[in-house]
């Protein structure tokens, strides 16, 4: 299973990425932890994204690509991912799409979780709220004011990707508002109904069964030739059978006439014998 999670800010993507991770036993993608990974390996990509980033540049988009093509040529990518963070744009999408057919994978579909930025932003007014009453120490990153940022963010730069990937029919849209458990089972629902969530079959399950198909068929050949032979047995049995009754029955018929014949002849000596008697009388 291949996916890409669409939303704003608060939609709840990490939540359902991790349902589906857990769920389906595929990797959570996500593009910062994959430059951090390159930079510590010091792989050549890896290399080239330190220098940038040690500079305070933001890394290109084809650096990005390229530890994410590193990385899905990983052995533990054979059951899918779920890309977190990329692509944030249409030309990153496009990139993506680029490499996704060089390496022949094919991505199953973009989840967008569709929420009401009001709503979102009353949720987050709620949460600092309640964490201030609390007297918890709220994240700079976590109000009103910057959510309303990366909202427009999102409305700008990410926003567009909804009717990218809507029109190479690869869209399924999912009603955010929710509750996470309702968000979760129609997630499932949908990947189910594409086909999707279904466990393909294993190279040596694929293998097993042309095996099974290539046993099958000698198999089904022999027990032709078997039956064949069989049934010319039968017939040669019956015919002889056959020619036996015939043989019986003719040998019945000249045992009669040969009887009949012996009978007469028996018969007429008699006469014969009784009326030479009745003459020397």
């Amino acid at each position: 299973m291949r996916l890409i999670l669409l939303g704003p800010p608060g939609a709840g993507k990490g939540t359902q990425a991790q349902r589906l991770v857990q769920k389906h036993h595929i990797i959570q993608l996500s593009t910062g932890e994959m430059l951090r990974s390159a930079v510590a390996a010091g792989t050549p990509i890896g290399l080239q994204a330190k220098d940038i980033m040690a500079s305070g540049a933001l890394v290109p988009d084809e650096v990005v690509v390229g530890i994410i093509s590193d990385r899905l040529d990983q052995p533990d990518m054979k059951n899918g991912f779920i890309l977190d963070g990329f692509p944030r744009t249409v030309p990153q999408a496009a990139a993506l799409d680029e490499l996704l057919k060089k390496k022949h994978i094919k991505l199953d579909a973009v989840i967008e979780l569709r929420v009401n930025e009001s709503a979102l932003l009353n949720r987050v007014e709620n949460r600092v709220a309640e964490m201030r009453a609390r007297g918890e120490e709220v994240r700079i990153d976590d109000t009103p004011e910057v959510l309303s940022k990366r909202l427009a963010s999102y409305r700008t730069l990410t926003e567009p990707l909804i009717h990218y990937y809507s029109e190479r029919r690869k869209l399924l849209t999912v009603d955010g508002m929710m509750t996470i458990e309702h968000v979760t089972r129609e997630i499932s629902r949908i990947l189910a109904a594409i086909g999707a969530s279904e466990p393909k079959a294993t190279a040596p399950a694929k293998q097993a069964k042309a095996g099974a198909r290539k046993t099958a068929k000698p198999t089904g050949k022999m027990q032709t030739k078997t039956a064949r032979k069989a049934a010319k047995a039968a017939a040669k049995a019956s015919k002889a059978a056959s020619k036996g009754a015939k043989a019986k029955k003719a040998t019945k018929k000249v045992a009669k006439k040969t009887a009949k014949k012996s009978g007469k002849k028996t018969t007429k000596k008699a006469v014969k014998k009784v009326t030479k008697k009745r003459a020397k009388r």
